[in-house]
């Protein structure tokens, strides 16, 4: 494969309803969008997931945008490669900016798929024909809210219900929960909302038979959380501190979680996170695939990613009508029964809709 082009848009779509989570609320989402081409003419995308906003990481749709134009980009553009493997080491003189670097490497691999005759799922190693679907669930403005939307996920087949808390919307929340859906698999995110003097607090969660509660504690922390797992009988679900396969061996050796949240983006990309799946295996953690609000693109990566074997909690990853009027890619992405079929057809397995992708876009430029 030899990079000839490279296409960047920038979207902006509004989400059905507000999401809210520890860090706030937003109404739209705007992201990158990728498309490259390599000298054969076989075209791949990749979605940016990062924020218009830091809240999540440092990370931002502008200063993604920034390191694919002055850095990444030109590392790679014309450059031969034989497999996506490689981008990481390509990319390895620049530290961090994961979600950028993800970008580009997740439309290399969709590329390197199609001239390879399999789907992305195939070409990661997955083996799935279906996943398993969760669903996760902004702060609402009530409590009664909270219920009714629960209990329209339940009814839409949702095999595990994940609510956002924060300091004073927790366990009174997760109580009441319990009380209406005593079966359902639950789980929280906190989204670092706490710390080690909320450990009282948390502990109050247990008695709620919790899958897991995610990242409680700072974003960056794997020894605090290591600390606080001791206290709790609540497996801790790890997120915004991974980055990267060395942080899970760190977190796993010093008993900071029982699971992991994979994120493509937040890890740098499809291989990264293969490596992660593959480690977490052979160690027994559980994984499952978290999402960041992505529109089809990126859903659909998720959902390649998904068909790996120790991928055995349902990830995040509901249907595209769960978030846009109308998303991206055609079909668009359907769940069913709580499930989603992984498709077959060569790479992502999904059309780019290109007439919605030029009413969602703000702004293009092409590099060659």
């Amino acid at each position: 494969m030899r990079l000839t082009d490279i296409t960047i848009r920038h979207l902006k779509m509004q989400l059905k309803h507000p999401f809210t989570t520890s860090f706030g609320s937003f109404k739209d989402k705007e992201f990158l969008l990728l498309e490259a081409k390599d000298e054969k003419g076989t075209v791949g995308w990749g979605e940016c997931v990062a924020f218009d906003t830091p809240w999540y990481t440092e990370e931002t749709v502008k200063t993604c945008w920034h390191m694919l134009e002055d850095f990444l980009i030109p590392l790679i553009l014309h450059k031969e490669i034989s497999h996506p493997d490689e981008v990481s080491e390509i990319f390895k003189s620049i530290r961090k900016n994961n979600m950028a670097k993800a970008t580009i490497e997740g439309a290399l691999w969709d590329i390197y798929a199609q001239q390879t005759n399999q789907s992305l799922a195939e070409a990661l190693g997955g083996k799935k024909d279906k996943i398993e679907v969760g669903i996760s669930i902004g702060i609402q403005d009530s409590i009664e809210k909270q219920l009714a939307v629960v209990d329209q996920s339940i009814n839409n087949g949702y095999k595990r219900i994940k609510v956002k808390i924060k300091p004073g919307w927790d366990v009174g929340l997760i109580r009441i929960l319990r009380e209406h859906f005593p079966d359902v698999p639950l789980m929280a995110d906190a989204n670092s909302a706490y710390t080690l003097d909320d450990i009282d607090v948390l502990k109050q969660l247990d008695e709620y038979h919790l899958m897991m509660i995610e990242q409680p504690l700072a974003s960056d922390d794997i020894i605090d959380h290591a600390k606080l797992q001791k206290h709790i009988k609540t497996p801790i679900c790890l997120d915004e501190s991974i980055t990267s396969l060395e942080d899970v061996t760190k977190a796993i050796e010093l008993g900071s979680c029982g699971v992991i949240n994979v994120k493509i983006g937040r890890v740098g990309g499809l291989t990264e996170a293969k490596k992660i799946h593959d480690y977490c295996a052979a160690n027994g953690v559980p994984v499952w695939c978290g999402g960041m609000l992505e529109a089809g693109i990126g859903r659909a990566h998720n959902i390649a990613l998904t068909s790996l074997s120790n991928f055995v909690l349902p990830g995040d990853t509901a249907g595209s009508s769960h978030y846009w009027e109308e998303d991206i890619i055609t079909p668009e992405v359907v769940v069913q029964d709580g499930y989603i079929n992984v498709p077959r057809e060569n790479g992502i397995g999904f059309t780019p809709n290109i007439d919605a992708i030029e009413r969602f876009t703000i702004a293009t430029k092409h590099y060659h």
